[in-house]
């Protein structure tokens, strides 16, 4: 069955890993010439790392995406040197690389509490500038999740995530006949004929309670947001940890995927996903995949049967669902072309919000030039 047998379609958009965005640091204060005084030095604007926060959280808190510093304070009587303006504090995630809106490298954030200065405020009046302050400064600057793969494989052990990384690419990750086989992120390209490239990643394995960090749950969901998109590798037959723990099946594993997701960070299930459904070689396995199909199509006419601890809030509309068989290739060319096409929808959809992005920049402008104009003497009003 090839991907366009099964498209479920999806919003891009709602996951944000990149941010244009607007710094403008503070204008220094006037200086005081009468009686030698210096005016207060602008705020800088800066980015911090903090763990928590989401690229979701710095563009809801800023819709406008502009950071602005305070102007420093003029100098006066009473204050002969101006008090320097406050700086504009911008918190952002853990794991970013701030680039120039032309795409030259400014730094990387990649530890708890790094601090980045991105705009620097003007100096204030004094004698040396026969006190007049000077400007802040004012750019458009890029924040961007490092990602680590263009595709992450979500799936629990044991799932075939390991073999399908070896089947769809040229990495070699050890495999083996026990949960956890992958102890790491493994990377692998997938090459196509017309040399594009894609990475996939074969992250540390997921079990239920990764969320608060069982296993290594809280590994795993980090490697998670730093991926583009998702792939869900799921057993058709269902899963089952080890003897101690309950069987589920492929609905439920899924529903049980993205509730940790949910439950370690709710924005994971906007990210583009794809869902594989592997080990289509075993008996029966036809079956089963249409039974998933039925419920993967009206899942709220099924959640109602699960205990209500395994049902996320949210449910994923996977752009692909693709049965598979790492054992006997069948489907990985169609999952592979799958991976192509997402991705390249979802890079067309983020060059048409920059353009939108762009054309609303040039119109503000525009905007601000004639009420400029408006406001001057006639005189002065010049083209």
């Amino acid at each position: 069955m090839v991907c366009t047998s099964r498209v479920l379609l999806r919003k891009y958009g709602n996951f944000v890993d990149n941010l244009r965005i607007l710094v403008k640091a503070g204008a220094g204060g006037m200086g005081l010439p009468r009686l030698g005084g210096e005016g207060g030095k602008g705020g800088d604007v800066y980015v911090v790392a903090k763990h928590g926060v989401t690229m979701k959280h710095v563009q809801s808190k800023f819709p406008k995406k502009r950071f602005v510093g305070s102007d420093g304070v003029n100098s006066s009587v009473r204050s002969i040197k101006g008090p320097s303006g406050d700086d504009c504090m911008v918190d952002v995630p853990v794991g970013i690389t701030i680039t120039t809106d032309k795409g030259m490298k400014i730094g990387e954030l990649d530890r708890e509490g790094d601090k980045l200065r991105v705009a620097r405020g003007g100096h204030g009046g004094g004698y040396r500038t026969e006190f007049l302050p000077s400007k802040g400064q004012r750019r458009v600057i890029r924040l961007d999740m490092k990602l680590i793969a263009d595709v992450g494989l979500v799936g629990f052990p044991n799932a075939g995530k390991s073999s399908l990384l070896s089947a769809v690419s040229h990495a070699t990750p050890q495999i083996a006949d026990y949960p956890f086989t992958t102890v790491r992120p493994e990377i692998g390209k997938i090459m196509y004929p017309d040399f594009k490239q894609i990475s996939v990643a074969d992250l540390p394995g997921l079990i239920e309670g990764a969320h608060i960090n069982k296993g290594m749950g809280h590994k795993f969901l980090k490697h998670v947001e730093r991926t583009k998109q998702l792939l869900f590798v799921v057993d058709v037959t269902g899963f089952q940890l080890s003897s101690k723990t309950l069987f589920r099946t492929a609905f439920e594993t899924v529903q049980l995927l993205m509730l940790e997701l949910e439950l370690y960070k709710d924005d994971l299930l906007d990210k583009p996903a794809l869902l594989a459904i592997n080990k289509m070689d075993l008996p029966g396995a036809e079956e089963k995949l249409q039974e998933l199909m039925k419920q993967l199509e009206r899942p709220q006419d099924y959640l109602h049967t699960l205990p209500e601890e395994l049902i996320p809030e949210r449910q994923i509309d996977f752009k692909h669902i693709v049965p598979i068989s790492v054992a006997t290739s069948q489907g990985i060319p169609d999952l592979t072309q799958c991976i192509r096409r997402s991705l390249d929808e979802q890079a067309e959809l983020e060059i048409q919000e920059a353009a939108r992005e762009n054309l609303q920049s040039l119109h503000t402008s525009s905007s601000h030039s004639v009420q400029h104009k408006q406001r001057l003497p006639l005189e002065h009003r010049l083209d």
